[in-house]
């Protein structure tokens, strides 16, 4: 059962929000105090994560920084304020979608129910993806090999995890950018190489080499 916390300051919406969440089979947890939070929603370590921006004490986008550097929770941003520049900062600072209120309800089960699935599908049998003796666990961040593990940033879980569904072919670096950011427009060919070459010191670190070869003109493999 996934758990959906909320962080949501109105008493109304967050217990409208929790009777239908639990209605649908979710597990829920609504937090009522908002101090510590970053400490409270990490240790938690819930599935996915709505976020309001205007909460008593730190806002949404100070708190999905705070998270970001320590977690990939999926995060959908439901939230009075709807310029555009809020729906961008929400993206751009790592949310994962932005919904704005009031929201119809059957379209906001519609973007959890597609996040978590997008999120955990590879999971089916466990949040684990195995190959060479590498284990990529997904929901933890961590990478093991020969009973070593090392912890992997946002960008570098995904771009390994990409790596290695596509296993034994070769990946274009454009490829591996617009499948990470949808658009060119969030990185820079140089950001993708400092990334790679982060990854390859951490497989290194655990013993490995070599996991990541460069085709040179066509992009990686592994």
């Amino acid at each position: 059962m996934y758990n959906i916390m909320l962080v949501e300051d109105s008493i109304e919406i967050r217990t409208e929000l929790s009777n239908v969440l639990i209605k649908e089979g979710y597990k829920v947890t609504a937090l009522t105090e908002f101090i510590n939070l970053p400490e409270l929603i990490l240790s938690t370590q819930p599935n996915l994560l709505l976020l309001d921006i205007n909460l008593p004490g730190v806002d949404g986008f100070t708190l999905c920084t705070e998270i970001r550097r320590s977690s990939n929770v999926p995060i959908i941003f439901v939230t009075s304020r709807n310029s555009e520049i809020d729906e961008l900062m929400s993206i751009t600072l790592g949310g994962d979608d932005f919904i704005t209120k009031p929201y119809n309800i059957a379209v906001l089960l519609a973007r959890i129910a597609a996040l978590l699935k997008r999120a955990y599908s590879q999971t089916a049998s466990g949040d684990v993806v195995k190959h060479g003796g590498v284990e990529l666990h997904l929901l933890s961040s961590r990478m093991e090999y020969d009973s070593k593990s090392i912890e992997l940033t946002k960008n570098e879980l995904k771009i390994l995890h990409y790596l290695m569904i596509k296993k034994g072919t070769i990946v274009s670096r454009s490829d591996i950018i617009e499948h990470l950011w949808d658009s060119e427009m969030f990185v820079d060919d140089n950001t993708l190489s400092v990334n790679i070459t982060r990854i390859r010191n951490k497989l290194e670190s655990l013993g490995i080499t070599n996991y990541i070869q460069t085709k040179r003109g066509q992009g990686y493999m592994v």
